[in-house]
């Protein structure tokens, strides 16, 4: 849950005000989810 957090605002963040000024943001709110989602498949409840 705390992943899907974290990779939600960094995605908004990214989304709102980094994506054109700062990439880097944008390209760390797409691992998070990344990460996320291989974490959730691959361990089940990660909790």
């Amino acid at each position: 849950m705390l992943w899907l957090v974290l990779g939600v605002v960094l995605l908004i963040i990214a989304i709102a005000g980094g994506a054109i000024v700062h990439p880097i943001l944008f390209v760390l709110a797409i691992l998070a989810l990344i990460m996320f989602v291989t974490g959730t498949r691959g361990r089940g409840s990660a909790v």
